[in-house]
């Protein structure tokens, strides 16, 4: 996507839409481990049983990227999985994540 006052778009450039894709897909990724999903369920406290209703919630995609960020193997192991740069999934987290002065 080229901007005429600032040239072409980056191509590590994220929205939020993306950034919101990238958190499903990390989903999947732990949901196809039981125990990576089972440690995300028992850290986060959610269960099987309220992840739902959890998963409405504008802060539950950052969460499941906080995880991922929270071990670097694990960060390294999706991002290998996915194609995707580890750096991308940190990008992504940031722009799910509630900005510090937001919550002041």
């Amino acid at each position: 996507m080229h901007n005429r006052f600032f040239g072409p778009k980056p191509r590590d450039a994220m929205t939020k839409d993306g950034a919101e894709r990238l958190a499903i897909e990390a989903l999947g990724f732990l949901a196809g481990d039981t125990g990576l999903l089972q440690r995300f369920f028992a850290l986060s406290g959610l269960e099987p049983s309220n992840v739902r209703r959890a998963a409405a919630e504008p802060l539950f995609l950052a969460t499941v990227l906080d995880y991922l960020a929270s071990d670097e193997s694990l960060l390294l192991s999706f991002a290998k999985s996915a194609g995707r740069e580890p750096a991308a999934v940190l990008r992504a987290r940031e722009l799910l994540s509630p900005r510090s002065e937001d919550s002041i």
